[in-house]
């Protein structure tokens, strides 16, 4: 069955027709009008209370589907998950900087809720997968202790905004074992005064416009011009020298685990996740930041980017599958090549959803689906395709339960 999805309409969204997410939605929705001033930053589609969607035939909402007939869960779903759909699948078109942040695990999201149910409004964690659609920037997880050293033999400016007692400290780590030292530096940071902040990122962004490029590019010069004409004075533009900096390839993913400290720069991508919304946020944000619960959730493992991006598993000619290390989702990227005429999508043993990125194709009984089109798959349910536009690739991503 063909589902309804909610689109949120977050300021750092593409605008108009430059967004996946609108093309997806007009493509889809007869309904739909779009406006070429409004930024469209997200697709949710799921059971999420803050943008749920609907079943397209029925008029009611897929939860209320779901708790009226729990068997399209599948068995296991029902075990471990009770009569939830555990997973929120998403697209997202980025067209400027989303905030710094981590999602807490389950009993810190536990934690949470009790104490401030106004700004953690679940008690879940949320893992989150990102799997890119186009060329894609994010901030992702410490950068390995040399680098950020390196960095701070550098930039007189990172170094003042830090404080030099803590700098002299944190040259001198252990690197099989910085957390502490390298907790300390980075608290010293998110903490500093915000005129201080202000003034050495003036300096700084003084000193980068008269290097030569070679330089230039060593310290993302670029990157902290463009996070800093969006957040003029903001602290989390430093952050850049902390975070690896990574940019995907379309179908190249990260995987993202509870206290991982990232932030999406630019690009669209299919993202899916456990079904919650809690985001502790400590910059490069309007929104409410909570730096103390941060600095103390944070994992402080410093790793390369190399080892942040997520492989994938073949599991035939055409699909390949994300599965990470929780129960709640995995997604499987399906890609029907030119030329073939049909493909007879895996069946899984519980709920999916599917959504056509690319392409135009028909499953009976004769639904023709279009880019855009989202599709509820109750559990063991077997769905043939057939291609009705073979000239280009077909590209669908299906999230379902990883158990």
């Amino acid at each position: 069955m063909e589902l309804k999805c909610k689109v949120q309409t977050y300021d750092w969204g593409k605008h108009g027709i430059d967004s996946t997410v609108a093309i997806l939605m007009k493509s889809s929705n007869s309904d739909f009008i779009l406006d070429e001033k409004k930024p469209y930053a997200e697709l949710w589609i799921g059971t999420h209370p803050n943008g749920p969607s609907h079943m397209k035939e029925l008029n009611i909402s897929l939860k209320e589907h779901i708790k009226k007939n729990s068997e399209v869960l599948g068995n296991n779903v029902q075990k471990m998950f009770d009569q939830e759909l555990p997973f929120l699948f998403k697209v997202l078109s980025v067209n400027k900087a989303l905030s710094i942040q981590i999602h807490p695990n389950k009993e810190q999201a536990k934690e949470l809720h009790e104490q401030y149910p106004n700004i953690y409004k679940d008690a879940n964690h949320k893992p989150e997968l990102a799997i890119a659609l186009t060329p894609f920037e994010a901030l992702c997880g410490f950068r390995p202790i040399r680098d950020i050293q390196e960095f701070l033999k550098i930039l007189p400016e990172l170094r003042a905004v830090i404080g030099v007692d803590k700098v002299l400290k944190f040259m001198t780590i252990d690197e099989a074992d910085p957390a502490e030292a390298l907790k300390t530096c980075f608290h010293s940071l998110m903490t500093c005064d915000p005129g201080i902040v202000a003034l050495q990122l003036r300096k700084l962004l003084d000193r980068l416009s008269n290097l030569d490029e070679s330089l230039r590019h060593t310290l993302h010069a670029s990157l902290l011009e463009r996070l800093y004409s969006d957040f003029p004075g903001d602290v989390g533009c430093f952050g850049i020298y902390f975070f690896n900096y990574i940019t995907m390839q379309p179908g190249e993913a990260i995987y993202l685990g509870p206290n991982e400290p990232h932030a999406y720069l630019s690009g669209d991508c299919v993202e899916c996740m456990a079904c919650s919304d809690n985001v502790i946020r400590a910059g490069l944000t309007p929104k409410l930041k909570d730096v103390p619960t941060l600095i103390e959730m944070l994992s402080y493992v410093c790793e390369p980017a190399s080892t942040k991006r997520f492989q994938p598993s073949r599991e035939d000619e055409c699909t390949e599958v994300f599965r990470p290390p929780v129960p709640d989702f995995a997604v499987a990227k399906i890609t029907i090549p030119p030329g073939r005429t049909s493909y007879n999508i895996i069946p899984r043993s519980t709920v999916s959803i599917l959504i056509i990125i690319n392409g135009k194709g028909e499953i009976a009984p004769s639904k023709v689906l279009n880019r855009g089109s989202v599709i509820f798959i109750p559990a063991n349910e077997e769905i043939g395709i057939k291609v009705l536009c073979g000239c280009h690739p077909m590209l669908m991503f299906q999230a379902f339960v990883n158990v």
